[in-house]
């Protein structure tokens, strides 16, 4: 029998993850969409942490350590004052944390079909892109190339 995938966070860290993402997100149900507390949304959330674990861990602690024990029991208004107050000075644990929030939250279907989009990846199908100016690009096709390229044998190594 396979062991159960285990989540990179404590049951306390993810709880907090719940309670930020819903704070961050909250529910709108006249729009249909739901909040970024919602479980498969706060499932995806810790399924796509990843590389960031070590900064969402260090956003998570230093929210809680900002709110002392009662983040929970605080009114919303009170817990979007703490985190917005913190995010400013947040640096890169901030952006992390708001980065596998946000991704997670506008890969959910329901998000999606909420704002008018086909609840489907970009690709195969592709979307339509409006035509540009493709001169734009002139300048970089011209300039000589900056790196080195690895097809050139130089003349003494051959």
């Amino acid at each position: 029998m396979a062991a159960a995938p285990q989540t990179p966070l404590s049951a306390a860290e993810t709880n907090a993850l719940k309670t930020i993402a819903g704070t961050m997100i909250p529910e709108e149900a006249t729009l249909g969409m739901p909040g970024a507390d919602d479980p498969a949304i706060l499932d995806d959330i810790v399924r796509s942490i990843g590389r960031d674990l070590p900064l969402v861990r260090e956003a998570l602690a230093a929210i809680m350590v900002k709110a002392g024990d009662g983040f929970a029991g605080l009114e919303r208004s009170g817990r979007e004052a703490l985190i917005n107050d913190w995010y400013a000075s947040g640096g890169a644990p901030a952006a992390a944390l708001g980065r596998v929030i946000l991704s997670a939250y506008y890969r959910d279907d329901r998000v999606l079909v909420a704002l008018g989009h086909e609840a489907r990846s970009p690709f195969p199908k592709g979307y339509v892109l409006e035509p540009g100016d493709w001169s734009l690009l002139d300048a970089v096709r011209d300039r000589p190339p900056f790196w080195r390229d690895d097809r050139i044998v130089p003349d003494g190594e051959r």
